[in-house]
């Protein structure tokens, strides 16, 4: 993994071969780099990582970081094998426009994985072509992994306790 100073290398090679908006900052902890760029570039911004030797994008993640603004964000980890090297490129979009580009022309492991960040946080991956929901059924409202999802969900009744009208949650058919 490229430590602190390599880290910031990398961060000052992307703003000089692209912009110097491009990056917005750089953090190294717990022994792992990242690089916290904008949102309109994160293409750019794998591609010039990919010339550098991250030639694998290993997954897609998406964060909530309530109550902070911009909420949501979403993590992309490259690796390259060659150096044995990880780095995680973060970016954050506000929840009134959660839209990001979406990189799976270019890099065709993103697909499942964006659509996964766009079911469970609400991310919408621009040019996309796929968009639609992954793990949750299609007419499910909300986003289940963000931080002010309701807790409990809906209770669920199992065939064997239908026909006595309990569910699976404590203490709703009034026995504890």
């Amino acid at each position: 993994m490229p430590d602190a100073p390599g880290t910031e290398l990398l961060a000052q090679d992307l703003r000089e071969a692209l912009s110097p908006e491009t990056v917005v900052g750089t953090e190294f902890f717990r022994d792992k780099g990242a690089i916290h760029v904008v949102p309109t570039a994160i293409g750019e911004v794998l591609e010039a990582l990919r010339a550098r030797g991250f030639k694998h994008l290993m997954s897609v993640h998406g964060v909530d970081y309530y109550p902070e603004e911009p909420r949501l964000g979403v993590q992309y980890e490259l690796l390259d094998r060659e150096a044995l090297d990880r780095l995680t490129v973060k970016l954050r979009v506000p929840l009134d426009a959660p839209t990001v580009p979406s990189v799976t022309a270019k890099w065709p492991t993103a697909d499942f994985q964006e659509r996964e960040v766009h079911d469970m946080f609400g991310v919408v991956f621009e040019g996309h072509p796929d968009l639609r929901r992954i793990l949750m059924p299609e007419d499910y409202e909300g986003f289940p992994q963000r931080r002010d999802f309701p807790i409990g969900g809906e209770p669920v009744l199992f065939t064997a306790a239908e026909t006595a009208g309990r569910d699976y949650t404590m203490g709703s058919d009034g026995v504890a």
